[in-house]
């Protein structure tokens, strides 16, 4: 399938093929993304319904649902291997919708209570940024949570070996000055040391919409 980005092309092939291995669904990764996502959603209320934009294998929807089991879940992921597995692990039982495709060519077409994107913008070529943010909004009925590396400004950083794959900078600045009808509830950093609950060095932003 062709993509609009090489970013795109890189996680939808065999590097995307062995993220999934080095993040396999432990307890080493699952107990931290509870233990994230038990202080976000306490700043949250009446969730029933959330989707995370490039959930690959589902660590963070299974901490939301370990929290808020009564929730419907949904996920958008452009890895094949990664929505094959998602899409049939049993601890989804009562059912996931997943969209496999590219975040750039999904639309949507229902709003979600919660829409979560994590360790994903920074993978994004920056010139799509606007309009990931577009379907971010769009796609929310109240919250919006990024959870990413942070820098003030703008920086390209190598990953891997490979160049072009990662960048840093504000984009919850950048998504508040686009969408000035939202509003920060909360942030906070995840830090690698934390003697509990240990996760990569990012920063999170809770976002809500106010009208």
């Amino acid at each position: 399938m062709g993509y609009q980005t090489e970013q795109e092309t890189f996680w939808s092939g065999t590097f995307g093929d062995e993220y999934i291995e080095r993040n396999a669904c432990t307890q080493e990764f699952l107990a931290p993304a509870i233990g994230l996502y038990a202080k976000i959603l306490g700043k949250t209320a009446g969730i029933k319904s959330v989707i995370e934009f490039g959930s690959n294998i589902g660590i963070n929807l299974k901490a939301i649902k370990t929290l808020l089991p009564w929730i419907t879940p949904a996920a958008i992921e452009i890895n094949h291997k990664a929505a094959e597995t998602l899409q049939s692990d049993p601890f989804f039982r009562d059912g996931i919708e997943v969209f496999e495709t590219s975040i750039l060519e999904y639309t949507p077409c229902r709003t979600y209570d919660l829409v979560l994107i994590s360790g994903v913008l920074i993978h994004t070529n920056p010139n799509e940024l606007q309009h990931v943010y577009q379907k971010l909004y769009e796609a929310s009925a109240k919250y919006i949570c990024l959870c990413e590396y942070y820098n003030p400004t703008p920086v390209e950083l190598p990953y891997r070996g490979f160049g072009g794959k990662l960048f840093k900078r504000d984009f919850a600045g950048e998504f508040l000055d686009k969408y000035p009808d939202c509003r920060l509830m909360d942030y906070g950093f995840s830090y690698h040391r934390d003697p509990v609950f240990p996760r990569d060095d990012a920063t999170w932003f809770l976002l809500e919409k106010t009208s």
